[in-house]
């Protein structure tokens, strides 16, 4: 786990060097370890190095070829490089170092970037300077747990791990009103744009290839679609998925620092530490204590943990007072999650016990873990019994149905059913919030976002399971929690490796029917039934509670000051994106009500976020980058 950066440049060469220590000094939390920086004539490449595999100088970034032509930074990890270096051993390769980055650089000169990435399993994201090609080459993986973003104008190209390592520099333009859009609407900036102009995201699974100042893109993975014709075996899909597991934990075992697993009260950290077990790996798991909180878990975890008979250990939640100098800082962009804020306090928390932290991230996912997984299927299965005519019938006849409580679900029920994927993306209340009362200001009053432009149709709704889960990939799952966990944790310098996030997982699971998926009605079956064999039904049907913050109830009672800044020429009204005077309203009947709405929560956010970013471009100013 590291930041890196980099800028490439005929036009300017000599300001590649200064632009890169800039974006490196940014991410030094990201790397405490060391840093390091190389040049060409007309490129540099930067490091921060948070130490994993080979400690030792040896494994310090950039990383260049003996005759230096080629050099390369890297983020991530790579479980299967020591498979990789006994191939390119056996080819003639010889290693100076004991780490997962050199496999890289010797891969790209033996293989070339295609034929590397599709053998690489991991997390990673990297860039080669090839200096004789003269050719800057990006690298995502395959899920996009690792960022990588960048700025190419002008016959040039600068990129980073973090959009705020770019600004340092001078890269980016003004702030993208379809961006703040987007905010309002999800309360975090999707994969498809960055909050200022100019900046991109590296796609997942994309390789991006920058040579005599052109960029093209392309894909080198994709997930194979939800196979539906031939049901698969349940037990048969258990046992794979069992064996999947166990391969997936014992990979991510690599490490030259102290290891740890986090157990929630949930069955995907369950199922990780019972592969941990079964493996007889020496980790401690971790549970983070929150005392009075409804989402404390502590107390089954611990239940888990000596069904396993594995260590544990309780860590108490640090002081949740907190300032939102924090969410800000660790996000790059205006980020809202309120469980963000839960998985920086649980990084700060046990920081000082491990360094890297085995997760179950993800297996809510591609197993289908999450309610509204159930509830689209279900509307799936009835669109492809209805007739053609419904979608029409029930147009006429949902404008007299109430849109709140049982009547209102049914109503969504019955959108989805016959509508699709269209009024699946309607449903999401941010942005309605804001615009029904008037709150919109002159730079977003007149703009729309495309997922709300989506039409109705009974085709999209007789395919919704697959339409959605291709949304959430792209959306909630890259956009908000790949982001929630990275830089929560790595702005505390702690690396999370998520078995569940393994490639060979989701190829699987995804080619799984939803019968499998949800057999016997059960949300994520496949993962709760290992559960129930191996640890207990008690634990496999345990109710799902998530470590979450109640922002909404906060806000109203010990956060409540925080709210003042809403109240005081904010920069949101300076700015145009809100109306002056429009918050005042909205503000009052929250706190009489005791209950502060997620979008005035995003509202207070974004204006933090406003004035750091103003106070940040103060102070990195810098007129030889600057665009």
């Amino acid at each position: 786990m590291c930041g890196i950066a980099g800028y490439a440049s005929a036009l300017r060469a000599q300001a590649t060097e200064p632009a890169v220590r800039a974006m490196v000094r940014a991410l030094e939390r990201r790397g405490p370890d060391s840093e390091g920086v190389e040049n060409w004539d007309c490129a540099s490449l930067g490091h921060r190095r948070l130490a994993i595999l080979d400690l030792s100088e040896a494994g310090s970034q950039p990383m260049l070829s003996a005759d230096r032509q080629i050099g390369i930074v890297f983020n991530g990890c790579i479980y299967n490089f020591l498979e990789l270096r006994r191939e390119l051993e056996s080819r003639g390769n010889r290693f100076r170092s004991d780490c997962d980055t050199e496999v890289l650089l010797h891969g790209y000169r033996e293989w070339g970037i295609d034929a590397l990435v599709g053998r690489l399993r991991g997390m990673f994201a990297f860039a080669v300077w090839d200096n004789p090609r003269r050719v800057l080459t990006l690298a995502r993986d395959r899920l996009g747990v690792k960022p990588l973003v960048f700025c190419a104008r002008d016959g040039e190209i600068a990129f980073a791990s973090t959009i705020a390592a770019l600004r340092t520099a001078g890269f980016g333009g003004g702030i993208d009103p379809q961006a703040v859009l987007e905010f309002l609407e999800f309360g975090y900036v999707t994969e498809a744009r960055a909050i200022f102009e100019g900046i991109e995201k590296l796609a997942p699974a994309t390789i991006a290839e920058w040579r005599d100042g052109r960029l093209e893109r392309r894909q080198y993975w994709s997930l194979p679609e939800t196979g539906e014709s031939a049901p698969a075996a349940f037990d048969e899909a258990v046992e794979q998925t069992e064996q999947l597991i166990l391969e997936a934990v014992k990979l991510r075992l690599i490490s030259d620092v102290p290891l740890g697993a986090l157990l929630s009260g949930g069955i995907d950290s369950t199922l990780v530490c019972w592969a941990l077990r079964q493996l007889n790996a020496n980790i401690r798991a971790f549970t983070v204590r929150a005392p009075g909180s409804d989402s404390d878990e502590s107390a089954a975890a611990a239940d888990t943990a000596r069904r396993l008979g594995i260590s544990h250990e309780i860590v108490d939640m640090p002081d949740t007072d907190f300032s939102l100098d924090e969410l800000t800082d660790a996000y790059s962009e205006p980020f809202s999650c309120q469980s963000a804020l839960a998985m920086l306090w649980v990084s700060r928390s046990v920081k000082r016990l491990a360094t890297v932290l085995l997760t179950g991230d993800g297996g809510d996912d591609v197993f289908l873990g999450y309610p509204s997984f159930r509830h689209v299927w279900m509307a799936q299965r009835l669109a492809r019994r209805l007739p053609p005519a419904a979608a029409a019938a029930w147009n006429l006849a949902r404008a007299v149905i109430p849109g709140n409580g049982r009547l209102g679900r049914a109503k969504h029920f019955l959108d989805y059913s016959t509508g699709g994927f269209g009024p699946f993306m309607w449903a999401h209340d941010g942005l309605p919030y804001v615009r029904e009362r008037g709150m919109l200001g002159d730079a977003l009053a007149e703009r729309e976002l495309a997922q709300r432009q989506i039409p109705a149709s009974l085709a999209s709704a007789r395919r919704l399971l697959w339409e959605v889960f291709s949304e959430h990939r792209k959306r909630h799952f890259v956009s908000e929690f790949m982001v929630k966990i990275d830089g929560g944790t790595m702005h505390y310098a702690l690396e999370v490796r998520a078995p569940f996030l393994d490639q060979r997982i989701w190829e699987f699971a995804a080619g799984l029917p939803p019968e499998v998926r949800f057999h016997g009605g059960n949300l994520k079956a496949v993962l709760r039934e290992i559960v129930r064999r191996r640890v207990g039904r008690d634990v496999a049907f345990r109710e799902k509670q998530g470590f979450t913050v109640p922002v909404e109830r906060w806000l109203a009672e010990r956060w409540s000051g925080m709210l003042d800044r809403l109240r005081q020429g904010t920069a949101l009204e300076r700015d145009g994106w809100v109306c002056a005077g429009s918050l005042e309203a909205p503000l009052r009947d929250a706190l009489r009500r005791r209950w502060v709405p997620v979008q005035l929560w995003r509202l207070l956010v974004l204006d933090h976020w406003l004035e750091k970013d103003r106070a940040r471009a103060v102070e990195n100013l810098c007129p030889a980058l600057s665009v």
